[in-house]
């Protein structure tokens, strides 16, 4: 008798079982008591050990959701665009591409995370994504370069970033990078499409000096492969525990350089 009232038991959860598989599924952000409290309104109390066993088996496992840049269809046609454009390219042209981006740097860490019911391999659908936006105390703004040869020039942002900052830090910086990095005269730089980039006085600039610029795709931040090292730079730099902005410049500047000495 006890073997058939556990199997009973078993039938009876099965209905339960799929329901709260289906919720996970759609709704990948829902939480274990959301998905209690489900349960709960049909009439079975299912504890959250339970639940997570439940999901468990059928695949699904609470994962950080991975953060994205929010992208139009046009944004998306864009992307794809340059990258079939460049699929005819060798390895040998991309180690020639001097990338470029900046970013913030926070004192305390990044921003809280958020968890997502998904299988294996699927952090980027986008349902499993956090949108994101850009430029979201205590942080520092940086600018850096880097080659398949290693690390560039990393330096402060200080005050708010224009036009002529931009291209100061362009005229100290960019051919100083690419003689240390040993890319030759025939370099391709790297930029996004911030107006500060593309504004007229900059490109004559690029013009003056001879230097190639990559085309870009609007709003692709996740195709520029320094996004790896800024989550690199940003996980050693919080390890260091820096207490003021002026320890997190230091961190971050002797983070940097060994994140090249790494590479070579």
């Amino acid at each position: 008798m006890e073997g058939v009232s556990d199997q009973c038991k078993s039938t009876k959860t099965w209905p339960s079982r799929r329901r709260l598989i289906r919720d996970a599924a759609k709704r990948p952000m829902i939480t274990l008591d959301e998905l209690q409290r489900s349960t709960a309104e049909v009439g079975d109390s299912v504890h959250r050990t339970t639940i997570s066993r439940i999901l468990h088996k059928s695949g699904l496992y609470g994962r950080v959701a991975r953060r994205k840049p929010f992208l139009k269809d046009i944004h998306k046609k864009c992307c794809l665009k340059f990258a079939t454009s460049h699929l005819g390219d060798t390895p040998n042209m991309w180690k020639k591409v001097l990338w470029s981006d900046e970013t913030k740097i926070e004192l305390f860490g990044n921003n809280a995370k958020r968890y997502v019911w998904r299988k294996s391999n699927t952090a980027h659908q986008l349902e499993h994504t956090i949108p994101t936006v850009k430029h979201g105390g205590g942080s520092i703004m940086v600018w850096a370069c880097f080659s398949s040869a290693g690390t560039g020039k990393m330096v402060k942002i200080d005050g708010k970033m224009d036009g002529a900052k931009y291209r100061t830090i362009l005229e100290e910086n960019l051919m100083e990078s690419a003689k240390d990095l040993r890319l030759g005269r025939r370099f391709v730089f790297q930029q996004d499409n911030d107006p500060k980039h593309k504004a007229k006085s900059t490109m004559e600039w690029f013009k003056n000096k001879h230097i190639q610029v990559l085309e870009w795709p609007s709003q692709s931040p996740d195709l520029n492969p320094i996004k790896n090292l800024w989550k690199e730079l940003k996980t050693a730099v919080h390890k260091c525990s820096p207490s003021n902005l002026t320890e997190l410049e230091l961190f971050c500047k002797e983070e940097w350089e060994k994140i090249s000495k790494l590479q070579n």
